[in-house]
């Protein structure tokens, strides 16, 4: 039986159409009932279906009896294809024999796709090209076929052609899972090695982990150790993987995917990544070359309701179970009190995890300004990394800040060229290599300031190219940059979460452009209120909020001036008393105006 079984994962850029080939898959397979049919069947979360992408890498067990008359198990992964998703993508393609490589046959290939590649490649995972969107007007599926193999140097003679809307090439497409990708190493009688590829927590059954059988086999109630907690727990279920249909299991062998119920309780025992074995009879070696998801993006997240701090954290460690790229410590801030500080992949990360947060936990939360990780050199010649730019010791003791770079790809249509390396330059970056793919499709290779590209890059470079140009990124290490402290002082206190890390010969612009955005957020009040943006002491830029007017003249209908003088006289004075002791509230909307900054 595992001679017929068949791991494959999809990947493909944002919008190429997996989730919906996906759909295709399971209804072709006979998996669901035609009534249970509903649009993006393998996106389980309610996030996932309203923005159209998918967040979670989803698995599911198909059964598929081929022209052959053998019937095969399919075991299907559904992957991301947002840049700041790709760690899901690493992950479930370490499970796997084979891949869907869905390109759309109107757009051809984007830079997503290409990293999802090499990332096959580096696997060395059977590739199945698969020319997706055919029954578009556009759609030139010759042409993209000619992309693929010029590209990325792949044989494209036996491409699969669908339309994942009309159900086209949908059969063919099974026929060629079934003839092109391997199927498992069967080693059953080695000792148990599993991988945990996935993990999620489960209001009645605690933690659970979705593995791949690499060696061995697993049954209901062994006893297993996770290999890097060294911790022992009995093996309480296993179930087959489905969005809707799942069946219980009292074995899984070698090749075999399936979830894992040990009873957890706490959502840190059971890691992705983590090697499973028997604790009677465990394996030498755990698994290699899975590695972790580093955060690229911080930012604090605090409860409006200060109260709320504790479910805020609890709510982070069941979300870290489901995300294991998400990290957080707590923190706090004079402006707005206690909370965390969370590390994500990018900023669309930061959006999802987030808005999870409200809608999953019921919980109202405020997110400072992104930043990333600075390296900052002590003039004793330590070095200590900073993330929160209210961590910044004071300048005389600075003697260098370094701070993080990416390479970016970035593929745009010629006649959008101009505007992209204009962008590119206005956000510091250093042009690394120019390639024409073909006659009017270009890829730029650059190296960025990570902290030009977390705020409002991707939205620049869509609205530059009329949404046609598409962006992937790595991390390539530090630099040394001319950085600076900016901060914002209100009615002359500094805000701590207003506070940004910057370039120099940026500094100017974006003061005068946050105190001006202040200026029409916080509220007047019975005093002036001076709103500066300051480099330590020296001031660069300042706005005023004048003050309420209030007509103490009115109750005067005549006699002599000095009597209004000396009202006014005494109003000058108790404005100038309240300048010197009044506090200013700063409304929550001000802690968003950093992030609309140009």
């Amino acid at each position: 039986m595992q001679a017929n079984i068949r791991n494959f994962s999809i990947i493909a850029h944002i919008d190429h159409g997996k989730s919906t080939i996906a759909d295709c898959l399971l209804q072709a397979c006979g998996s669901i009932a035609q009534r249970e049919i509903t649009a993006q069947i393998m996106d389980t979360m309610d996030i996932e279906k309203e923005r159209g992408i998918t967040i979670k890498a989803q698995s599911a067990r198909l059964t598929y009896k081929a022209k052959d008359s053998k019937e095969y198990i399919f075991n299907l992964i559904d992957t991301p294809g947002h840049v700041d998703f790709s760690y899901e993508v690493s992950r479930s393609l370490k499970s796997c024999e084979g891949v869907l490589l869905v390109v759309d046959a109107s757009q051809g290939i984007q830079a997503q796709t290409i990293a999802n590649v090499y990332i096959a490649l580096e696997n060395n995972l059977e590739i199945i090209p698969v020319i997706n969107k055919i029954d578009l007007p556009a759609a030139n599926p010759p042409k993209v076929i000619e992309e693929i193999e010029e590209i990325l140097g792949l044989d494209c003679s036996h491409a699969v052609l669908v339309s994942a809307k009309t159900g086209e090439g949908i059969e063919s497409l099974l026929e060629a899972i079934t003839k092109r990708i391997p199927p498992p190493k069967i080693e059953d009688s080695k000792p148990l090695k599993a991988l945990v590829y996935d993990s999620w927590f489960d209001n009645y059954l605690g933690a659970l982990g979705l593995i791949r059988i690499m060696e061995g086999q697993i049954q209901k109630g062994d006893m297993v150790m996770t290999m890097s907690a060294d911790k022992s727990y009995q093996v309480l279920g296993l179930e087959y993987p489905h969005p809707i249909h799942k069946s219980a299991t009292q074995i899984l062998k070698s090749g075999e995917i399936g979830i894992l119920n040990l009873g957890l309780k706490s959502v840190t025992d059971i890691a992705v990544g983590d090697t499973i074995t028997l604790s009677n009879n465990p394996t030498s070696e755990p698994i290699e070359g899975f590695m972790p998801a580093k955060p690229f993006v911080f930012a604090g997240i605090y409860p409006l309701d200060t109260n709320r701090f504790e479910d805020l954290r609890d709510a982070l460690k069941k979300l870290k179970l489901n995300d294991c790229a998400l990290q957080f410590e707590p923190e706090s801030s004079i402006a707005l009190g206690f909370g965390f500080r969370v590390g994500f992949l990018g900023l669309l990360h930061m959006e999802v995890v987030k808005e999870r947060l409200e809608r999953e936990f019921g919980l109202d939360l405020i997110a400072s300004a992104p930043t990333v990780v600075y390296e900052v050199c002590l003039t004793d010649g330590n070095i200590i990394q900073v993330q929160n730019p209210s961590e910044l010791p004071p300048e005389q003791r600075i003697a260098s800040i370094k701070e993080p770079f990416v390479r970016a790809s970035i593929i745009t249509p010629s006649e959008f060229l101009g505007n992209v390396i204009v962008l590119l330059n206005n956000k510091r970056g250093i042009q690394e290599n120019m390639e024409y793919l073909s006659q009017n499709r270009v890829l730029l290779t650059y190296s960025l300031p990570s902290n030009e590209i977390i705020m409002d890059f991707y939205d620049k470079l869509k609205s530059q190219t009329k949404g046609y140009a598409s962006f992937d990124y790595e991390p390539i290490g530090y630099k040394e940059g001319n950085l600076i402290k900016l901060d914002v002082r209100v009615a002359g206190e500094i805000v701590d979460a207003l506070s940004v890390i910057i370039d120099k010969s940026k500094s100017y612009e974006r003061g005068k452009a946050l105190v001006a955005q202040m200026k029409e957020i916080i509220p007047r009040q019975l005093f002036e209120v001076a709103i500066q943006a300051s480099i330590g002491n020296k001031v660069i830029a300042r706005e005023t909020v004048k003050s309420m007017g209030k007509n103490v003249t009115a109750k005067c209908y005549g006699g002599d001036i000095t009597r209004k003088r000396k009202l006014l006289e005494k109003q000058k004075e108790g404005k100038r008393r309240l300048k010197a002791i009044g506090k200013v509230e700063i409304p929550q909307e001000a802690f968003l105006a950093v992030l609309k900054i140009d």
